[in-house]
């Protein structure tokens, strides 16, 4: 397992990517508040999402006056890892 599952918010950010193909940044942070029940610090939020652009597990790309995010193939994969190890953790 890489570092990047080191953080929930990072593997949250995938799962909620990977479930509708690709957002706007501003849309993903509110679904990933929505999940959290909790509003996010702008600042942490932006950081966390380059840190996946950078590491190759999310794609950026501009539409408009908006950035747009998608799960790349190798955050899938890792994304699929990760649940593959929790379901053989918890037994099912």
């Amino acid at each position: 397992m890489t570092r990047w599952h080191q953080s929930g918010t990072r593997r949250d950010m995938c799962i909620l990517l990977a479930e509708a193909g690709e957002l706007r940044g501003q849309k993903l942070k509110t679904r990933l508040e929505s999940r959290y029940d909790k509003q996010i610090e702008p600042k942490r939020y932006y950081a966390t999402l380059e840190r996946l652009v950078e590491s190759g597990h999310v794609e950026k790309r501009v539409e408009g006056l908006y950035d747009v995010f998608s799960l790349t193939d190798v955050g899938r994969k890792r994304l699929e890892e990760q649940f593959e190890w929790m379901k053989a953790s918890i037994g099912n």
